[in-house]
Order: structure tokens, then C-alpha cells, then sequence
């Protein structure tokens, strides 16, 4: 378990950032995090990661604080996909990035192999084995990212706005491949503000407001039991608005959902 024990954060030079956060988080989850612009989400994950220290508080992994431990150590169990994937990758083909993690554990060359065979295999790269990573579009950046995490045996994956900017099918494609490593055990933690994301893939949201924690529970309660959306920077997904508005229909959490929904709703009618 990763926790966040009465973390508060503030830059040298400004107001705070965060105020008495706590945040645990089990293994196997798949969590959004949400809030405006600024309100200290992408903070939230550079504390977890070492690549910020708590002005005050700690940060645990199993019970065992490890505010002293930085980015390099916690990336043993823990992986993250920058907002710009690019920025972090400095290796000449897509191989020897994903092999580079595995190769800094001190794996023997055959299980280096191997983690990277199967690393590329999940993420659809195999073919993409000798490119430029530079070179590719953005989401295939993000999977080199994500294959260099699998490649680790990360516990935990962490990813800033992983589907801004993409197209309907690399967001398809993306999600698609976290659902099936969630499945598989990996606990995913993103940053997003696609309301569509929150409602249709994450089974616990996390929001920030006012400098902590303002809401910590499943997508169905925040998008149809908080009254102060707008005033958190988030909306209620159409498909919940629709589901909304029928009576006795039920929460959807997807367009897909409510669809079939209706279409069966108005099959039983005749």
C-alpha cells in the first residue's frame, strides 16, 4: 500500500500547494485524480514518486515511511508516464529504453530479455522494437513509458493526462491496455480530466480542492451525488446526464452503456 499521511506541500517561493493531504492506496486499484488546473494534482504524484519532498508529513510504501527514499529507488515498484513521455527517454531504439529499468535492477541478460520481450508484447511494440523513440506519435511514446514500467514488474503505474491529445482510437487503445494491466494486478493511478475517463474506467476517484483532499470515493457517487462539481473543475459525462433523466434507468457510466440501456428499455415495450 502507498500512503499519504498529513502531507503538505509548499514551493520555497509561494503559498501552499497542499494542506494536511491523506491518501491511501491499495494494490490493485484503478483511481482517477481529478481538480482544476493548479490545484496540486500533478504535485500529488511527484511526492509519491521522490521527485518532491513534503514540506511536512510522510509518505509510506508498506507501512514503511520513504520520504528519504528518491525518484531512483521508488521506481523499483513504481512507474510514471509524464505528461510528455518524450522527456523521459534518451535511449536510441524503443528495446533498449524498455531494457534500461530492468538492466539498473542488475537482471542477468537473459531476464532483461525476456522482461522486454514481454514488456513489448503487452503494449503492442514488437514491431516497433528498433524505432527512434522520438520518432513516434504520442501514444506511442506513452506505451514505450508504460512497457519500460512493465519491464520493472512495477507494483504501481502512474500517468499525468495520459489521453490529452489523442485521437478516439489511441484513447481507446490506451485504456484499453491499463484495464487489462489493472486486471492483471497493476494498480493505476491517473491524472485526467476527461470526465468520460473518470466515469467509464476508474473504480475510485480522487479530487482535489482547496489545497487537500475534497472527495475520495466511486465515480457513481461523485457525478450523481455532489452538488459542487463545477466549483471542484469538473462536469457530469453526458452519458451520466442522459442516465439521469430517465427515470428508473440507472447509472451509466458510458454512452455505450446508456444505448443499450434504452435499447432495451424500449424492446421491452413492445
Amino acid at each position: 500500500m502507498l500512503e499519504v499521511r498529513d502531507v503538505s506541500f509548499q514551493y520555497e517561493s509561494g503559498e501552499p500547494v497542499l494542506e494536511h493531504m491523506n491518501i491511501q492506496i491499495e494494490e490493485g486499484e484503478f483511481i482517477g485524480l481529478g481538480g482544476r488546473n493548479g490545484c496540486g494534482k500533478t504535485t500529488v504524484t511527484r511526492l509519491l514518486m521522490g521527485l518532491e519532498q513534503p514540506t511536512s508529513g510522510e509518505i509510506l510504501h508498506d507501512g514503511k515511511v520513504i520520504n528519504g527514499d528518491d525518484a531512483s529507488v521508488r521506481s523499483r515498484f513504481m512507474g510514471y508516464v509524464f505528461q510528455r513521455p518524450e522527456r523521459q527517454m534518451f535511449r536510441p531504439t524503443v528495446r533498449e529504453e524498455a531494457a534500461y529499468g530492468p538492466q539498473q535492477l542488475g537482471m542477468s541478460r537473459e531476464d532483461v530479455d525476456a522482461a522486454v520481450r514481454d514488456a513489448l508484447a503487452a503494449t503492442d511494440l514488437t514491431h516497433l522494437a528498433d524505432a527512434y523513440p522520438p520518432n513516434l506519435n504520442r501514444g506511442e511514446k506513452q506505451r514505450v513509458a508504460i512497457a519500460s514500467a512493465i519491464a520493472m514488474h512495477t507494483k504501481y503505474l502512474i500517468l499525468d493526462e495520459p489521453t490529452s491529445g489523442q485521437d478516439s482510437a489511441d484513447k481507446e487503445m490506451l485504456m484499453t491496455l491499463l484495464t487489462d494491466l489493472n486486471r492483471k494486478g497493476m494498480t493505476i493511478l491517473l491524472i485526467t480530466h476527461d470526465m468520460d475517463i473518470l466515469a467509464r474506467y476508474c473504480k475510485r476517484v480522487l479530487v482535489i480542492g482547496n489545497r487537500t483532499k475534497a472527495f475520495d470515493g466511486t465515480p457513481e457517487d461523485l457525478f450523481t451525488k455532489r452538488s459542487d462539481l463545477y466549483d471542484l473543475g469538473l462536469s457530469r459525462p453526458d452519458a451520466v446526464t442522459l442516465s439521469m433523466a430517465v427515470p428508473g434507468l440507472g447509472y451509466c457510466k458510458s454512452m455505450q452503456e446508456f444505448t443499450a440501456a434504452m435499447v432495451q428499455r424500449l424492446g421491452g415495450n413492445h
